[in-house]
């Protein structure tokens, strides 16, 4: 029986235990180039014991993130500051992974401590686009640009460059951003993708934005390498993206060869009412595990080290993606060891062995 600590194995990659550290916009980096900042967040989410440390959503054009300060990798001037921080999250002992990402809609916004509306043109903020040019509501109010064919395209050829330059700089886990009302989400959900075209309307046309995009990355993606994504399972409003529909996306995308679903939901509108509480992602993680066959991931107030163990040991996910935990403790992983009475305990750097 698997448990928090039992390695897992996916493709050519082993990560050292079921924990992973969700990516979590810094909103730090400087044009897109990530720091020191990113250095000691991430290393120290590494050295603190985690399997798997996914860097945050990080921009594949300029258009693309969400503030100002979002990581990017539109460039190759990206790779070695990336590259930098995957070196020391390797020499720690966890596996060096990445989301690639675009805004939409809710891009060209403050950094949250500004407040996070959308920021004028002139005080720093950009254009948007988006499937339909319907803005996300308050604060974000600009009124994006509806993608016409041959943009759509383009954007699908960033992720691709942005897919290599990953690889280039030692990324081992790549995960696509389709969740949380981001571009890719918006072709998937009918409150944001009004289109009449091939993108828009039937489940198959919204959804293929996604699907092209995954199988154009998945052709240059090494074959040994795991390509997941990170999907919204729920819109939680009536008509809106649904989880039987999550379901059925992921039946697809595991036949476009994404190897794990990461389970979240909501973002397509500020209004949708969501039941918060503990675990209260994980049923969704559960089913598309049980019901499509693919590996999933549960995301979403996962705190306490028995709750995650049983996540894992009862065959609700095959592994637990933690973000607030970790944030206030980067060392959880080990003290969860300790709590669990795992044998033998996973060790501490010898730089920090006597605190534990």
């Amino acid at each position: 029986m698997s448990h928090l600590f039992a390695p897992f194995t996916l493709k050519s990659v082993t990560l050292r235990n079921r924990i992973g550290v969700s990516p979590m916009c810094m909103y730090s980096a400087e044009d897109g180039l990530m720091n020191d900042w990113h250095l000691m967040h991430l290393g120290a989410r590494a050295a603190g014991g985690a399997g798997l440390v996914i860097a945050e959503a990080t921009a594949v054009v300029p258009e693309g993130r969400i503030t100002p300060g979002d990581a990017g990798l539109w460039s190759d001037a990206h790779i070695e500051p990336l590259a930098r921080i995957n070196r020391l999250i390797k020499a720690q002992g966890a596996v060096p992974g990445l989301q690639l990402a675009h805004a939409g809609r809710k891009a060209s916004a403050a950094r949250p401590w500004g407040g996070g509306a959308h920021l004028a043109d002139s005080a720093g903020g950009w254009p948007t686009v988006a499937p339909s040019a319907a803005a996300f509501g308050d604060p974000l109010t600009k009124i994006p640009h509806a993608l016409t064919l041959e943009e759509i395209a383009s954007v699908q050829t960033a992720f691709v460059d942005a897919a290599r330059r990953a690889l280039i700089a030692g990324v081992e886990w790549l995960e696509l951003h389709g969740a949380h009302g981001y571009l890719a989400h918006q072709f998937l959900s009918p409150l944001s993708n009004c289109r009449t075209d091939r993108y828009g309307g039937s489940f198959a046309n919204r959804t293929r934005f996604l699907l092209e995009t995954t199988q154009a990355v998945r052709a240059v993606w090494p074959d040994h390498l795991p390509l997941t994504v990170r999907l919204s399972c729920t819109d939680w409003i009536e008509g809106g993206w649904s989880l039987d529909e999550s379901i059925e996306l992921s039946r697809q995308l595991k036949a476009a060869g994404v190897d794990l679903i990461d389970c979240s939901s909501g973002g397509s509108a500020a209004s949708a009412k969501i039941p918060v509480g503990a675990g209260y992602q994980v049923p969704f993680a559960e089913r598309i595990r049980r019901e499509t066959g693919v590996a999933t991931a549960a995301v979403g107030l996962i705190t306490d080290p028995m709750q995650a163990d049983q996540i894992v040991r009862i065959g609700q996910a095959d592994l637990v993606f933690l973000a607030r935990e970790l944030l206030l403790d980067p060392n959880w992983p080990l003290h969860a060891a300790r709590a669990l009475h795992v044998k033998p305990l996973p060790m501490p750097p010898v730089q920090y062995a006597r605190a534990f």
